[in-house]
């Protein structure tokens, strides 16, 4: 049977789309970004200047914004190593262990997703609010919690908990066991199998991850509000202040701390890009850990 060859014009494509439908994608996607992203970016920094440098600079001095300032920092400082111990430890047994109950941990480390975070901080009230499950216990202890800067830490690491571990997770299973099975032939123990082979692969997707994290946790608002009670000087986020200012129609101090917001996620972007950047040029250590040769942390091992 004869095959019907169908021709094809030299030098073109024939899966490539017209040159005019990808000039009018290319418009789409950029009229979409200019109007969604970048008019209020810009906007909130024309908004922040608009009564000049002394009322900005009044605004981010004011003593309530150094403290959401602070606690947003400390938030941060706090949730961002716990997550990274949860994140690897969470990656690590679901990726290299066989257990009864592996999918519903995976299920629980997507809860967040899908969970409102109104919703999760309307559970840590009930709880450890007055009125809480453990709310009689903690008043006799005299642990706050609720109201109070642990429960803005709690809420914050519930809404940030998966970023790291689902950065890891799909890393993990394409690196495969190999490389730690090399590595214990070769007299490695678990520890130096983990520093040595397993760190060295993973440690731009868990760089990347703890980006998304930290982003995540200084821009948390849903779930940080309900449980801090938005005390001014006390449980006060930069979010949470932001919306207080707005509120009270003070325009040019809520947007010159959104700016600071937005001035750190522009950094979170520049850092996000960056590690992208590094992964590439390094081969996409990774993400392609499976094609990639293991003979120089194996010799670490070995050594």
């Amino acid at each position: 049977m004869s095959q019907t060859r169908i021709p094809v014009r030299q030098g073109s494509n024939p899966l490539e789309e017209p040159a005019w439908v990808r000039y009018v994608l290319i418009a789409l996607a950029l009229a979409f970004m200019g109007l969604f992203l970048l008019v209020p970016l810009v906007s909130v920094f024309a908004e922040a200047l608009r009564r000049g440098w002394g009322v900005y600079l009044a605004a981010i001095t004011d003593s309530d914004a150094l403290d959401a300032i602070r606690l947003t920092l400390l938030v941060a400082a706090i949730s961002l190593p716990v997550n990274l111990v949860f994140g690897v430890a969470a990656a690590w047994a679901i990726t290299k262990f066989q257990f009864r109950g592996k999918q519903f941990l995976v299920t629980l480390i997507d809860l967040p997703f899908s969970v409102s975070p109104v919703v999760a901080g309307l559970v840590f009230v009930l709880l450890f609010g007055t009125q809480g499950w453990f709310g009689p216990w903690l008043q006799e202890h005299d642990i706050k919690i609720v109201y109070a800067v642990p429960g803005v830490i709690i809420a914050t690491l519930f809404v940030t908990c998966p970023f790291i571990a689902r950065e890891l997770i799909p890393l993990m299973q394409a690196q495969g066991n190999d490389g730690e099975q090399a590595a214990l032939t070769l007299g490695a123990s678990g520890w130096q199998m983990f520093w040595r082979v397993t760190l060295p692969n993973i440690k731009w997707g868990l760089l990347y991850g703890a980006i998304l994290s930290n982003a995540r946790a200084m821009g948390e608002f849903g779930a940080v509000s309900v449980v801090s009670g938005q005390i001014r000087g006390l449980t006060n986020t930069m979010t949470l202040h932001v919306e207080i200012l707005y509120n009270e129609y003070m325009f040019s101090a809520a947007f010159a701390v959104a700016s600071l917001l937005a001035l750190l996620a522009l950094v979170t972007l520049l850092l996000k890009q960056w590690v992208h950047w590094r992964d590439e040029r390094a081969g996409r250590p990774g993400h392609a850990t499976a094609t990639q040769p293991l003979e120089r942390p194996l010799a670490a091992v070995a050594a």
